[in-house]
């Protein structure tokens, strides 16, 4: 990789963080179809590793205000989940996985998009922890459907549940695929390089997360992502 194409990659990391710090999702949506472009064996490993300190930070941040009832039918749904993803990842070959993240991307853009709200029930929190376990285990996507499960909640509780789920849910996946070994040396130093971008931008998105329009960019990294989708399926 150049050094003009890491400068590029680590402004749209930056940038992606920016988004999820401020809305609660969009780190994924957005950096999964580029790094898919770019190099499709970064998937997911580096994603879910970047979105450790992400996530972690922004939990923090909001920490009072976080769902932990459905938090905890979330994680249980997401630990069976990762299982599955992982015999998906196991069965796609690189180019599989492209036009996998691609396809994903876009149904999960399209359908935060348009699905109508229901409530964050305990069946409900179950199902969705078990279908983001199958999702983000396989592609490193995941918050669409949990975004969907808490969208007419307040801003804070949303990115505190959001990012909460997420940091349990990344930390057992990447479990998962370290015993799969599934985990390389050309991964790990791509997020250690990419960290500080990581940093910056949720660093950034403490001065306007309460004032930050959140469903008017919401609808922009959702249109974003349909976009970047189906140029990683054409890719694949």
């Amino acid at each position: 990789m150049t050094l003009a194409a890491f400068a590029l990659l680590s402004m749209m990391v930056g940038a992606s963080a920016f988004v999820q710090g401020a809305v609660g999702i969009g780190f994924a949506l957005i950096m999964a179809p580029i790094f898919g472009l770019i190099d499709a064996s970064y998937l997911p490993v580096t994603l879910l590793i970047l979105m450790l300190p992400l996530n972690f930070l922004v939990a923090w941040r909001e920490r009072q205000m976080i769902d932990r009832r459905g938090t905890s039918w979330i994680t249980a749904g997401r630990f069976f989940g990762a299982f599955l993803g992982m015999a998906v990842l196991i069965a796609l070959s690189v180019r599989q996985l492209e036009v996998a993240v691609g396809l994903f991307t876009v149904l999960a853009a399209v359908v935060a998009l348009l699905s109508p709200p229901f409530s964050p029930s305990p069946s409900a929190s179950l199902g969705v922890g078990l279908f983001t376990g199958v999702t983000e285990t396989a592609t490193g996507i995941g918050g669409p459907p949990l975004a969907l499960l808490y969208q007419h909640a307040p801003g804070p509780v949303l990115r505190s549940t959001v990012a909460t789920c997420f940091l349990v849910g990344e930390m057992i996946s990447l479990v998962i695929l370290a015993i799969a070994g599934r985990i390389g040396q050309d991964q790990l130093l791509a997020a250690l390089y990419l960290v500080p971008a990581v940093l910056i931008g949720t660093g950034l998105s403490r001065l306007v997360h309460t004032r930050i329009n959140g469903p008017a960019l919401r609808v922009a990294v959702l249109t974003f992502s349909i976009v970047s989708g189906i140029a990683l399926i054409l890719k694949g």
